[in-house]
């Protein structure tokens, strides 16, 4: 009879990246859901997954982590409008048609989308600050092309109405 041998576990090649993503996968999440807490919370749940990934054989990389992370936030933002979804009326917006190209201060403007929805604050985040194109946000929310250019109207419309010194209409 052989010794059976303990083989090591594959997610130890985790290990090696985890040291350099940490620190990119945390400030990503916290530039883009602005709360600590939230944040850590999302990169608890990007590095368990990429547990269960490296367990599998899967690829695990620091820019794989940020795509994980991405698809987390977005979950997260799900959750929560439907949170929110339950505790008001569905309220529609009138369509603006207005390029999104004035220049806001930095600061105003994370205060300002904090305080949008989540469906809002999702498809502007990845939009513009992610800077993923139309067809990838759609797919990334689970929404075709048309439904999320609709959506980002009326989050552009919200943005501009919410922030200080915009133009209400």
């Amino acid at each position: 009879m052989s010794d059976p041998q303990a083989r090591p576990d594959p997610a130890f090649a985790l290990l090696d990246v985890y040291d350099a993503a940490l620190p990119q996968v945390y400030g990503y999440l916290l530039a883009r859901c602005g709360s600590r807490a939230q944040a850590e919370e999302l990169t608890s749940e990007t590095f368990l997954a990429a547990v269960q990934s490296a367990r599998s054989g899967g690829p695990v990389s620091p820019a794989w982590l940020i795509g994980i992370a991405r698809h987390k936030l977005v979950d997260h933002w799900r959750r929560r409008e439907r949170e929110e979804r339950g505790l008001r009326l569905a309220h529609t917006e009138p369509d603006v048609e207005d390029p999104w190209d004035e220049h806001i201060d930095a600061i105003q403007a994370r205060d300002t989308l904090a305080g949008l929805s989540q469906t809002h604050q999702c498809v502007l985040t990845l939009r513009y600050v992610d800077g993923l194109p139309v067809p990838e946000v759609a797919e990334l929310i689970g929404r075709t092309v048309h439904a999320t250019e609709a959506l980002l109207v009326r989050a552009r419309a919200a943005f501009r109405r919410a922030y200080p010194g915009g133009r209400h209409e």
